[in-house]
């Protein structure tokens, strides 16, 4: 099984979201993940990345640290990623899950992106820890 390590660290601001998406994208594709659960981790990344940009930190600057790590087989394989801020606190996981049987102008707004991330991955796992947010995603695939 071959097994990669790689880290990204960037001011969190949108500005950088291409950065993030790229820097994820370029770690799965050197591995044997198909395109769909490429395409799904990508996703989550976006929304996540964009909520620690967006509201993280109010009046002050800080930055966002992506771990990502793969274990493949030409078969299948695993990525782990945590994604680490040193903003306010705020575990999204504990964030009610949108009622989706309701129509879009019934619904209230907000909630659907991490929803989604919660249904696309095997895992997430939220700690606060050392001041400092750090959200776990873990995602396996098969070929």
């Amino acid at each position: 099984m071959e097994k990669q390590k790689k880290e990204l660290t960037v001011d969190a601001t949108l500005s950088h979201l291409d950065e993030v998406v790229g820097f994820v994208e370029a770690s799965l594709g050197m591995t044997s993940c198909p395109m769909k659960i490429t395409m799904q981790v990508v996703l989550c990344i976006e929304e996540l990345y964009v909520n620690v940009a967006s509201y993280a930190y109010e009046e002050t600057n800080g930055s966002c640290t992506i771990y990502l790590e793969t274990q493949h087989t030409d078969t299948d394989g695993m990525v782990v990623i945590e994604i680490i801020d040193s903003g306010k606190p705020f575990n999204p996981l504990e964030k009610e899950d949108p009622d989706i049987t309701l129509s879009a102008d019934e619904r209230k707004i907000g909630g659907l992106g991490i929803f989604m991330v919660k249904k696309s991955m095997d895992k997430v796992i939220y700690n606060y820890k050392d001041e400092k947010n750090m959200l776990r995603l873990e995602k396996s695939w098969h070929v």
